[in-house]
Parts: structure tokens; C-alpha cells; sequence
């Protein structure tokens, strides 16, 4: 039977996450560890998490789990989540700067704080809430999902990638950032599929199915 691995190292909503993929997984089975072996045997891999990227990279190599995703990102479909998306990148600016996976080129950067005198509309931070994604291109995990359809974020920080063409959905908030990121056997996403309605759990139906 095919499965589905979600890498638990403590940070995340592991359980709605689970409960979605269970969902859209058909005859898949889906399986939450942080035992690396028992991941590695899994077809395909998601990293989910909410938080700062200096505590999950932290978490990642004390579980001896750093090494492990960027094994199993050479030739594994693999997603990444909010946090798990930030990780993929290759540092944070976050305390003063925190070096990350390196699976995309680029870094994570903080949104800039509004301006004191922008009255009871001003954009906060962090940004949370529903927005619009915008497809930057093609790709089977948007199979379905309309262009500039709502999903769900919470975050300070986004993604800056320094390769154009890895960028697949953009996003408004304060400026345009990039929310959707993929090159060959990987995808991230800086939004919540599992809390983001249809829309959202397209999304997790196609990547159970994605064969890159």
C-alpha cells in the first residue's frame, strides 16, 4: 500500500493535518512519525509547522531529522507547510539570522511593521486570515483549484527565493511575496491547505497523487 509520511518533530497541528490527508488519501495510507527509518520507507513526505525556523531546524537535527529530509527531498514527492516551507529555504533572517535546509535557494525574510499612523486599517503583522493566491504557472497540485481562490495563512515571515522560476503562487499582503514554491519532486506552500476549505484539500488530494 502507498503512503504518506507527515514528519512530526513537535511542532505543527499534526492532527487536522492528518485528518485531512485522510480524507483525500483514497487507498493511501497515512503515517505521523519522527523515527527517520520509518519515514524513509514512506512514498512521499510532508513537513508541516507553525513557529520560528531557529526552533524547528533545532528540533530537525535533535531528532536527527535534518538529514533525512534532505535525503529523501533528492527523490521523494515532498511538501512543505508554512514553517515547512520556510525551512526549505536556505536561511532566516529571523534572531539575527538562521541557516535553514537548503532545498530552494533564497531566504526568509519578516514583514515589514506598519507604519503607528495608519489608522484602524493598517495591514498588522503577523498576517492572518484569509487571502487570495495568485498561479504563477502551471503545475498538476493546482489541478482543479481556481486561480485566486482563498486560502488560509498565519505568518510574519515569507519566503524571498532567488530563482524566479521556482515560485508557483504569489500572494498580497503589504507586497506581493511568493506563497507557493516547486522545482522537480518538490512543493510548498506558505498557507494552510488543511484549513483552507476546498481549495485546500484539492491541493492535498493532488499531491497524494503526484507523480513528479
Amino acid at each position: 500500500m502507498a503512503s504518506v509520511g507527515i514528519i512530526d518533530y513537535g511542532m505543527g497541528n499534526l492532527h487536522s493535518l492528518g485528518k485531512a490527508l485522510e480524507r483525500v488519501a483514497g487507498g493511501t495510507r497515512v503515517v505521523t512519525s519522527y523515527d527517520p527509518e520509518v519515514l524513509l520507507k514512506c512514498d512521499r513526505l510532508v513537513l508541516p509547522g507553525v513557529g520560528g525556523v531557529r526552533e524547528c531546524m533545532r528540533e530537525l537535527q535533535r531528532l536527527e531529522l535534518n538529514q533525512m529530509v534532505i535525503e529523501a527531498a533528492r527523490k521523494k514527492p515532498m511538501l512543505g507547510i508554512c514553517l515547512g516551507m520556510q525551512v526549505f529555504l536556505e536561511w532566516s533572517d529571523e534572531n539575527g539570522g538562521v541557516p535553514a535546509l537548503g532545498l530552494f535557494p533564497g531566504k526568509v525574510t519578516r514583514f515589514p511593521d506598519p507604519p503607528e499612523d495608519g489608522g484602524a486599517d493598517r495591514l498588522k503583522v503577523p498576517h492572518m486570515g484569509w487571502n487570495r493566491v495568485h498561479q504563477t504557472r502551471a503545475h498538476p497540485l493546482w489541478e482543479g483549484v481556481p486561480d485566486d481562490a482563498w486560502f488560509y495563512f498565519v505568518h510574519s515571515y515569507h519566503a524571498e527565493p532567488a530563482c524566479p522560476d521556482h515560485v508557483l503562487g504569489t500572494s498580497d499582503y503589504t507586497k506581493t511575496f511568493a506563497c507557493a514554491l516547486a522545482r522537480d519532486n518538490l512543493v510548498a506552500f506558505q498557507f494552510h491547505p488543511e484549513k483552507s476549505q476546498n481549495a485546500g484539500m484539492t491541493l492535498l488530494a493532488n499531491f497524494v497523487q503526484w507523480d513528479p
